[in-house]
């Protein structure tokens, strides 16, 4: 499959690629500010990948977490250019040793090749100059972390944001945690938002404070139709209807119950945003 799309937002660039073009969630866009990769796509379509990166050579690859559309390619690139991918220190040692990959997920990216990383530092001195800060934001993944590059206002979301309204979650997230996460990071300044399922989004501050607003509406209208007395499922075929295909097929790993189930654990009175605090230049 070739490159599905081609995106430019001043120096970044992009490219969708994905075996399925079945909604935002089945394809994926890697970033480059330069000669710099953000995250480097499924192992399923280096084709493409191996496409976009031959435009221009690659010396850094920074990934974002551990998860197989987002470092699929790191072995490959790793040895293609003589690199090192910095990743965070809590995915290294899935990624040199490899992981458990639902048969959904292995259907859509593929499984990854095993690849050696060194871990993030606290700021990132890009290829071609500049500044980037990894920002860690669990939640979606323990070891995600996203990037941040103040003077330019751009945010490298990760998985972070994807969608204004969150319909379904995985098994394995942490919704608390990513509320959390979404608070700290609305404490930045920045404007432009470079999601790799999503796009690039130009108001990207006020549309990350959309789902942030969202999933709190969300929480209380779960946690009050459960004081009514009406079950998960009730609750859930009510709120966010009927379980779709994506729910059965990964035999409700992905699913709006487990959305509904994390929502009535979240306490709505905690305080949910602290500072990120940036090291010196």
């Amino acid at each position: 499959m070739p490159i599905r799309k081609r995106y430019q937002h001043e120096q970044v660039e992009g490219a969708r690629v994905g075996r399925l073009d079945a909604g935002i969630n089945t394809t994926f866009i890697v970033y480059r500010i330069g000669s710099t990769l953000i995250d480097c796509g499924p192992s399923n379509q280096w084709r493409s990948v191996r496409e976009f990166v031959a435009e221009r050579r690659v010396k850094q690859l920074l990934i974002t977490h551990h998860h197989e559309d987002h470092s699929g390619n790191g072995a490959r690139l790793a040895r293609q250019f003589g690199l090192t991918p910095l990743a965070p220190q809590l995915a290294q040692d899935k990624l040199s040793s490899g992981f458990y990959i639902p048969p959904v997920q292995r259907m859509v990216w593929g499984r990854p090749h095993p690849v050696e990383t060194a871990p993030l530092p606290d700021q990132v001195v890009l290829a071609d100059g500049g500044l980037l800060y990894p920002v860690h934001t669990p939640g979606h993944a323990k070891d995600l972390t996203c990037f941040y590059l103040p003077q330019q206002k751009w945010f490298f979301s990760g998985d972070l944001y994807i969608s204004k309204s969150l319909k379904m979650l995985r098994a394995d997230e942490n919704l608390v945690q990513l509320i959390d996460s979404i608070g700290k990071i609305l404490t930045l300044d920045f404007e432009v938002l470079f999601c790799p399922h999503r796009g690039i989004v130009e108001e990207g501050k006020a549309s990350l404070q959309a789902k942030f607003d969202n999933l709190l509406s969300l929480c209380g209208e779960v946690q009050g139709l459960a004081r009514e007395g009406l079950t998960s499922r009730e609750i859930s075929d009510k709120v966010l209807g009927p379980e779709g295909w994506i729910s059965k097929l990964s035999r409700y790993n992905i699913s709006k119950i487990n959305l509904v189930d994390a929502a009535l654990t979240v306490d709505l009175d905690r305080p949910v945003t602290s500072q990120v605090v940036l090291p010196a230049a």
